[in-house]
């Protein structure tokens, strides 16, 4: 079991990295000046396939235990969502003394943490991620949010976990379109860091699809120290941090757009795509540049399906975006690998042109 530092200004946390690691929970637990009661809120479809995992997990307190067992979506991930947990949470006696859990990808992360952080105002919260998008990436930082009258993650919290834990054998019964929105999240990685990481995922990006083992616990291992080393520069996305939103202004407004038919993996390859037409566009990159950087997320084309969209009101719902301001989108955009430019403004007209063109590639 690997032991990854994330070391956030006023706190350290561990980050736990393993196959098969779950029975080391318990160890973890004792170690550590953590509550006794557990809350677990469990990805429906991961309590399903990994009953006996999640037995494990919920044994390892020495006080009382519930879980809440959460649908996973977009739709519940919202205050009506949050309201069924923090019921659960008073109707069943819980208090400060509470370990708030969550197991599950990045949309039970996301809104347990919402909760755990501001239940009682807040209380201690552990990340069990089940899936490879939350391995890489939503489990690490501290992001908690959830979504609001059409808008993603437009409501939430900057809150720590104690601890994540990562136990690769939960991403063993991963659907392919789940892989493939892991996949999305890792790609952004292999443009925000060097040409090492992006040669390997462009050369070995069937590993990650078959899951190889050696590979896919190296990519995520790379994957949370970067973003771990991001996050501890910059937690409250004043500056640096920023670079992580490569490709998730257009990603977040595709998926409204698309009533989220098109998950928040894929569509961050899409609004990757249309990252690089804008980069292009703008002329920070050129046509070359633009062809090597572009062959990567093609990858993923035939793995991918944007249904019939509308530019002008995926543009609409990106003016909206948290990252913006009332009159301005600002987008992340790429000059070379590892370097992004940060806060830039466009056209309306290239913006859309960069949705056409970047959507028009997974159009089916």
């Amino acid at each position: 079991m690997k032991k990854i530092e994330i070391k956030i200004p006023g706190k350290t946390y561990p980050i736990f990295l393993g196959d098969g690691i779950t029975n080391s929970f318990r160890r973890v637990i004792k170690s550590g000046n953590f509550c006794k009661n557990f809350f677990f809120v469990v990805d429906s479809n991961v309590f399903e396939y990994h009953g006996e995992k999640i037995n494990s997990l919920i044994s390892a307190g020495g006080g009382k235990s519930f879980v809440h067992v959460f649908e996973s979506n977009e739709r519940n991930k919202s205050f009506d969502g949050a309201q069924k947990i923090y019921s659960d949470l008073i109707s069943h006696g819980f208090a400060r003394d509470t370990l708030v859990v969550a197991v599950g990808g990045g949309i039970t992360g996301d809104i347990t943490g919402f909760v755990a952080s501001t239940f009682m105002r807040g209380v201690q919260f552990v990340q069990i991620p089940t899936t490879l998008l939350s391995a890489v990436d939503s489990s690490v930082g501290g992001k908690t949010g959830i979504n609001f009258e059409h808008t993603k993650n437009i409501i939430g919290t900057f809150f720590q976990p104690e601890f994540v834990f990562i136990d690769t054998e939960f991403l063993n019964t991963l659907p392919k379109d789940e892989l493939v929105c892991g996949i999305g999240e890792i790609l952004k990685y292999a443009f925000l860091s060097n040409d090492e990481l992006f040669d390997a995922l462009n050369n070995n990006l069937d590993k990650l699809l078959l899951l190889k083992p050696a590979f896919t616990k190296k990519i995520i291992e790379t994957c949370i120290r970067f973003k771990g080393d991001v996050v501890a520069k910059d937690e409250k996305e004043s500056g640096l941090r920023k670079i992580l939103n490569f490709g998730h202004t257009f990603a977040h407004a595709f998926e409204v757009e698309q009533n989220y038919l098109l998950k928040h993996g894929q569509a961050v390859t899409v609004g990757i795509m249309c990252a690089l037409e804008l980069s292009r566009g703008l002329e920070l990159i050129s046509d070359k540049q633009f062809a090597r950087f572009a062959s990567l997320p093609m990858k993923l084309k035939d793995k991918i399906v944007v249904r019939n969209f509308n530019a002008d009101d995926i543009y609409e719902i990106m003016k909206r975006d948290k990252k913006g301001t009332s009159d301005k989108i600002k987008f992340v955009l790429l000059n070379k690998l590892g370097r992004l430019l940060l806060d830039v403004t466009a056209e309306k007209a290239a913006v859309k042109a960069a949705i056409e063109k970047g959507a028009g590639y997974f159009v089916k």
